[in-house]
């Protein structure tokens, strides 16, 4: 009769030990991978978010000032800011569908562009605003001679973008020589296009921007945001820049 001995030998302690720690090694090295994924796909979401919001500015603002016209009232304030909020305002041909029929008497009417914050989620959110005054309350403005009425802020206007830190709207003309320079209001002919420069500020940056004086730089927002000299270096922004035509300019400044 044969004997079978059967093998009562284990794992040593430093066996274990080393499984252990290949195994650490292996968890470790997949949520490192696992980050870098998150990582990548919040930088190009943010990215893709911020091309958003730039391209319905960019479309609102091109379709509104290629049937603008110019008027002596129109409104191209600079800010002065640290980082520019500049003011828009300008009459502009609408079709009769994007009127209510109640306030319709026809198609001119006024367009404002600024930027208001907004509180969203208990946060405030830097947007650039759009307001319409429909043909009823724009002839009736130009009748009294109030047109600057109708570039005002109201609660009816509504947000194009959102995450906007910075918006530039500097009318155009060109030159004998043929190049573009900043319009000047003694200027005798009207501004031909518009300079467009927008700072949008990525998702994971909004988050972190709780109130308005976080958007106006002022803080420890100061060194998120840097200077905006720099802001086409700084990862957490983006930074848009468009010649769009002005789409009726007169010889005189007036209808």
């Amino acid at each position: 009769m044969i004997a079978i001995h059967q093998s009562r030998h284990g794992f040593t302690l430093v066996e274990v030990l080393v499984a252990m720690t290949l195994g650490m090694l292996v968890l470790v090295l997949a949520a490192s991978m696992l980050g870098r994924t998150r990582d990548d796909y919040e930088r190009i979401a943010g990215g893709v978010a911020a091309e958003r919001e730039a391209r319905a500015v960019l479309t609102q603002l091109t379709t509104d000032l290629h049937s603008a016209s110019f008027h002596s009232d129109s409104v191209f304030e600079r800010s002065r800011a640290t980082w520019p909020s500049d003011r828009l305002g300008f009459l502009s041909l609408q079709a009769p569908d994007s009127q209510s029929p109640a306030d319709r008497i026809g198609d001119l009417c006024a367009i404002h562009y600024y930027l208001r914050d907004l509180v969203i989620d208990r946060k405030a959110v830097r947007c650039l605003m759009r307001g319409v005054r429909q043909s009823n309350d724009t002839f009736q403005a130009l009748r009294l001679n109030q047109t600057p009425t109708l570039f005002t802020a109201s609660a009816r206007d509504e947000p194009v973008a959102f995450g906007i830190l910075a918006f530039e709207a500097r009318p155009q003309v060109r030159n004998a020589a043929g190049q573009w320079q900043d319009w000047q209001l003694t200027m005798p002919q009207a501004p031909t296009a518009l300079a467009v420069r927008l700072v949008i500020a990525r998702h994971e940056l909004t988050a972190k921007l709780a109130d308005s004086a976080a958007w106006d730089g002022s803080g420890a927002a100061a060194t998120l945001l840097g200077s905006p000299q720099q802001a086409a270096t700084n990862p957490r922004l983006r930074v848009y820049s468009s010649l769009i035509r002005f789409g009726h300019p007169q010889e005189e400044r007036g209808l």
